[in-house]
């Protein structure tokens, strides 16, 4: 009877290890990286320049500011034109805030005419570090802010354009059990379309850590550290199962995915993707397919100029532009 209590005790000993040691890779990973997917004041033009990312900018903004919204966005007196009929609103990542995320992409939209919003959601307020609790109350939140950006510019529907977990699984939740439809018109989505960067769509497993931490059974321990997030977008979590069960898509909505083969956190990359269901269009598409040298991963696609104009093509396909292609490097390693 001792030898197996001691058994257990060391068994447990080598779980918790195990727990501190994934949830400190993790947790340094995610703040250092969106530390350096730093915001720019200026728009990145499509074109040579690639990703623009400001350090400085990223720690004294996103960190010691996390509740500031990005250049260009969250202008409630905003009214779309008719060249752009629809807010669009930008959903940061996991750990990450709206400034830190999308302080290129933002100002880029809004130098194009677009009625640009960008909220911090799924986090505690104030905290630099949102997108971190349970997708489904994410994406209830996310469904109040739309309906706000909805009230203020008069508009029936917004595009999205989300990044990791506010490209997949928050966006999708939301369209299909919280109030995606208009509710005195239930075949039509207040959402036209979806532009996702590197979304976690159906579970990453973070380069094998993921795939570590629940074959040892230690999600919980990790969610703990890091939040419900980190379990519910684990490959085959109860989150994953109950959204893919239906379908990927929602009729009505035009899906545009953008993935980067050196992703190394929403892996494997073909999880990213989605399939079209009855009266949707999808669009996946794998960077560098498009352009060879791209070499963006997770973090740095939010910032990197050849996925900005075909965030725009996405948005606005009838004045698609070519993408020029210019070398694009990864913010940190991986």
């Amino acid at each position: 009877m001792s030898h197996r209590m001691d058994s257990r005790s060391r068994s447990n000993r080598r779980r918790a290890r195990w727990a501190a040691v994934c949830a400190g890779l993790v947790l340094s990973l995610t703040v250092g990286a969106q530390g350096e997917a730093a915001p720019s004041d200026t728009p990145a033009p499509p074109g040579p320049l690639g990703r623009i990312p400001d350090v400085t900018a990223a720690v004294a903004g996103g960190l010691l500011h996390p509740e500031a919204p990005p250049a260009g966005a969250n202008d409630w007196s905003c009214r779309p034109s008719r060249e752009h009929p629809r807010p669009v609103v930008l959903l940061h990542g996991s750990a990450a805030n709206a400034f830190n995320n999308w302080s290129m992409m933002s100002p880029w939209l809004k130098q194009q005419g677009y009625c640009v919003f960008a909220p911090n959601y799924g986090g505690p307020p104030g905290s630099p570090f949102q997108a971190t609790g349970p997708i489904r109350e994410s994406a209830r939140q996310v469904a109040r802010y739309v309906d706000r950006v909805l009230k203020a510019t008069g508009a029936r529907q917004v595009d999205i354009v989300g990044h990791s977990q506010g490209g997949g699984p928050t966006p999708r939740w939301y369209l299909r059990f919280e109030g995606g439809t208009h509710p005195e018109h239930p075949k039509r989505n207040k959402v036209r379309r979806l532009v996702a960067l590197a979304p976690s769509n159906h579970g990453g497993n973070v380069s094998g850590i993921g795939t570590l931490t629940t074959r040892l059974g230690l999600n919980s321990a990790v969610s703990a550290v890091l939040g419900q997030a980190w379990s519910d977008q684990m490959v085959g979590s109860e989150m994953n199962r109950k959204l893919d069960k239906g379908g990927d898509t929602r009729p009505g909505v035009h899906y545009t995915v953008i993935a980067t083969r050196y992703d190394a956190f929403a892996t494997p990359v073909h999880h990213s993707f989605l399939t079209a269901g009855p009266g949707a269009k999808v669009r996946n598409i794998l960077i560098q397919r498009i352009c060879k040298e791209d070499f963006s991963d997770h973090l740095s696609l939010a910032y990197d100029s050849n996925a900005a104009q075909l965030v725009s093509n996405a948005l606005d396909p009838a004045h698609a532009k070519p993408v020029r292609c210019g070398l694009a490097l990864p913010l940190l390693g991986g």
